[in-house]
C-alpha cells in the first residue's frame, strides 16, 4: 500500500532506508495493537506511544487508522504468502507440510528471542469496511488456495473438500500457536514442533481405529428474548469480530430496537461474556456427556469431537471464537482463558487415558488438546464448506485431519 502523506520537493526521504525502518516499526506496532485490542480498538495515538512519536508523525506515513490497519493486514498476508511458496519448494505434501510448520515455528522463536515482532492477527479482515474488505478478502483466499495446494492438485470433489478441511486445520493452528507456545521455554520449541508435527502426520487414532462416533444429545435451553440476542451476537461476533459486530448490527439481525437490547444485558462486555459462558458450558456439557455415554476414551473422544463439529457446522448453535477476546476487559478475558484452559484440560485428560487404554494414539496430551481446541473453535468458519455436503460427511472429513492425519485419504471412502 501507498503511504500517505509523502513529503513534497525532490522526495529524498521517500525509499530510504530511515523512512522504511520507521513505516516498519509503526506496521509492528500497529500489529500489536491489532493483537491485543482489534482493528477497530487500535488507535493512532496508542501506535505512536508504542514507537515513541507523536500521532502527526504516523499520520505522515498513513492517512486514515483503515490505511494503516488495512496495511498491517497486508504485510501478514504476503508474509503468510512467502511462508506457503517456501514450503510448496518441498517434495511431498508431507514435507511441505512439515516445511511449513517449522518456519512458523521459526518465526516464533524470533518473536519470543525479540529478534521479530508478531504479524497481526488476521480475525479482523471482515469488519473493513469495503473496497478495502474485498481487497483483503481476496487477499486470504489466495492464502487459503495455496495452502490447500500443499497437498497438491486434486483429482475429484471430495478430494479438494478434504484438502481444504487440511488446509483450515493446519492454517488455524499456526494461528493459535502464539496463545499457548509462551508456556514453554525456548529449548521447548524444538520438541513441540516435532510432537505438533506428529499428530498432523499420523493424528490420534491407533492403527484400524474408526470414524464411528456416537454424538451425544445437548439440553436445549427456550429461544427466549436472551438465548436469540446470544445466538445473533455469537454469529455475528465469529464473523465480524468483537467491534465489528455493533450492538446495533446485533439488534438489527433480530429486527429490534437497541433498548431491547440493554433489556436483556447490561453492556456489550456483557454480551461477549454472556456468549463466552454459553459456549464453554456447551463444550463441558459435551465433555460431560460423552464421559457418562462410557465407552473407550476413543468412542469419548469422537463423541465430543463429532457433537461439538455438530454445533459448528449448524445454524443456529456456533461456539464463539476465541478472536473475541481481546476486546474484553482484562479482567474478564483473564476468566475467560482459564475457563478455556480448564477445557483444554479436559481434552487432555481423556488423550492421556486413550493412550494408557491402548485406544489413542502416545501423543503429547497437552500439546494434542490444543491442537484439538483450535480445530473445534475455527470449524465454525468452515460451516458453508460444511452446508455442501451432509452434516455426517462433512464432519467426518474435518474431524480425520486429527484423527487420522492430514496425508490418509482413504477417510474420503468412509466418509
Amino acid at each position: 500500500m501507498q503511504a500517505q502523506g509523502e513529503p513534497g520537493g525532490d522526495g529524498e526521504e521517500i525509499g530510504t532506508r530511515r523512512f522504511r525502518a520507521k513505516r516498519e516499526a509503526i506496521l509492528a506496532a500497529a500489529a500489536d495493537a491489532i493483537n491485543e485490542q482489534s482493528a477497530k480498538g487500535m488507535t493512532f495515538a496508542d501506535v505512536a506511544r508504542r514507537v515513541g512519536l507523536n500521532t502527526t508523525s504516523v499520520t505522515y506515513y498513513f492517512k486514515r487508522k483503515e490505511d494503516l490497519a488495512a496495511a498491517a493486514f497486508e504485510h501478514t498476508l504476503d508474509y503468510l504468502l512467502v511462508m506457503l511458496d517456501t514450503a510448496a519448494e518441498a517434495p511431498t505434501p508431507e514435507a511441505r507440510v512439515e516445511r511449513y510448520l517449522a518456519l512458523n515455528m521459526a518465526r516464533l522463536a524470533r518473536v519470543q528471542r525479540g529478534e521479530e515482532r508478531q504479524i497481526a492477527g488476521l480475525s479482523d479482515l471482515r469488519a473493513m469496511e469495503d473496497p478495502v474488505r474485498g481487497r483483503l478478502m481476496a487477499g486470504w483466499r489466495e492464502v487459503f488456495r495455496r495452502a490447500r495446494g500443499l497437498w497438491g492438485a486434486a483429482g475429484t470433489r471430495a478430494q479438494t473438500d478434504l484438502n481444504g478441511a487440511r488446509a483450515h486445520v493446519l492454517m488455524e493452528n499456526t494461528f493459535w500457536l502464539p496463545v499457548w507456545l509462551p508456556r514453554y521455554d525456548m529449548d521447548q520449541l524444538g520438541r513441540v514442533e516435532a510432537r505438533v508435527m506428529d499428530v498432523f502426520r499420523h493424528g490420534l487414532a491407533v492403527p484400524g481405529a474408526r470414524w464411528a462416533p456416537e454424538p451425544v444429545e445437548l439440553p436445549h435451553d427456550p429461544v427466549d428474548g436472551r438465548e436469540a440476542f446470544l445466538l445473533a451476537a455469537t454469529r455475528l461476533i465469529n464473523e465480524l469480530g468483537y467491534r465489528g459486530a455493533s450492538v446495533q448490527r446485533i439488534a438489527g439481525e433480530l429486527n429490534v430496537t437497541k433498548g431491547s437490547f440493554y433489556h436483556h444485558l447490561d453492556a456489550k462486555d456483557d454480551l461477549v461474556a454472556a456468549c463466552y459462558r454459553r459456549s464453554f458450558d456447551t463444550i463441558s456439557a459435551t465433555q460431560r456427556r460423552a464421559d457418562e455415554q462410557g465407552g473407550t476414551e476413543w468412542d469419548r473422544l469422537t463423541a465430543m469431537i463429532a457433537t461439538l463439529l455438530g454445533v459448528q457446522f449448524s445454524e443456529l448453535g456456533p461456539l464463539l471464537r476465541t478472536t473475541a477476546l481481546s476486546g474484553l476487559p482484562t479482567g474478564v478475558r483473564a476468566t475467560m482463558v482459564d475457563r478455556s484452559n480448564r477445557i483444554a484440560r479436559r481434552f487432555a485428560g481423556t488423550i492421556s487415558d486413550g493412550t494408557a487404554e491402548g485406544t489413542i494414539r502416545a501423543v503429547d496430551p497437552l500439546v494434542a488438546s490444543q491442537l484439538v481446541m483450535a480445530f473445534l473453535n475455527a470449524a465454525f468458519d468452515m460451516r458453508k464448506w460444511a452446508w455442501a455436503m451432509p452434516q455426517d460427511r462433512a464432519v467426518a472429513l474435518y474431524a480425520s485431519t486429527l484423527a487420522f492425519g492430514m496425508f490418509d485419504d482413504r477417510v474420503i471412502d468412509q466418509a
